[in-house]
This record gives C-alpha cells, sequence and structure tokens, in this order.
C-alpha cells in the first residue's frame, strides 16, 4: 500500500487543486462527484481529477491517504479539504472561495 501513497502523494502534491472523483468532468459517474466538478466549475479555478474508477488501487488507497472514507476527495495545495458536501457547505459559506484566495489560487478569466 506504500507505493499506493507514494502516488497519490505525488498527483497531490504536484497539483494546486486535484479531485479524485468517479468518472471524468464530463461524464461524472456519481451524483456526488457530479456536484464537486460543479462546485470546482462555478469557481472557475483550474484543477485536475483523478478517475478512480481507472484505478482500483487508488480508489482503495486514497480512502486510506487521507483517512477519509468516501468520494470524490479534492485537495488543495497538498491538503485535504474534503468530499462533496463539505465542498457546497464551504462553497454556500463564501470559505471555499477564501481558501482558494488564500491559497493563492485565482479564478480564471
Amino acid at each position: 500500500m506504500s507505493d499506493v501513497n507514494a502516488r497519490i502523494g505525488e498527483i497531490v502534491n504536484k497539483n494546486d487543486i486535484v479531485l479524485f472523483m468517479k468518472g471524468t468532468p464530463l461524464f461524472p459517474q456519481c451524483g456526488f462527484s457530479s456536484r464537486a466538478i460543479a462546485i470546482l466549475e462555478h469557481l472557475n479555478v483550474p484543477y485536475e481529477t483523478v478517475d478512480v474508477l481507472q484505478d482500483m488501487d487508488i480508489r482503495q488507497g486514497i480512502k486510506s491517504f487521507s483517512e477519509w472514507p468516501t468520494i470524490p476527495q479534492l485537495y488543495v495545495k497538498g491538503e485535504f479539504v474534503g468530499g462533496s458536501d463539505i465542498m457546497m457547505e464551504m462553497y454556500e459559506a463564501g470559505e471555499l472561495h477564501q481558501l482558494m484566495a488564500d491559497a493563492g489560487i485565482a479564478a480564471q478569466g
């Protein structure tokens, strides 16, 4: 499992924003992943995604990596933020905008 943790750590650390999700941004495979993508799109920030359905090691490994049992999972500047429910709460409270600003991640366009 440490090999998987190393792979996940590399993905998390090399991207300012990364969402581990089921499916792709254009074709999410669950409602929670779809909502997480919609939130990121509303923030208009650049992000990367990892489709956990394409790699069972990552699908299981991300849960132990974050000590969080569900997917999707959002990471900003290497820090675990949470899943779609937490993202929605933070977005509605303006906290997700502030998190991006504090991390030096500007909206595009």
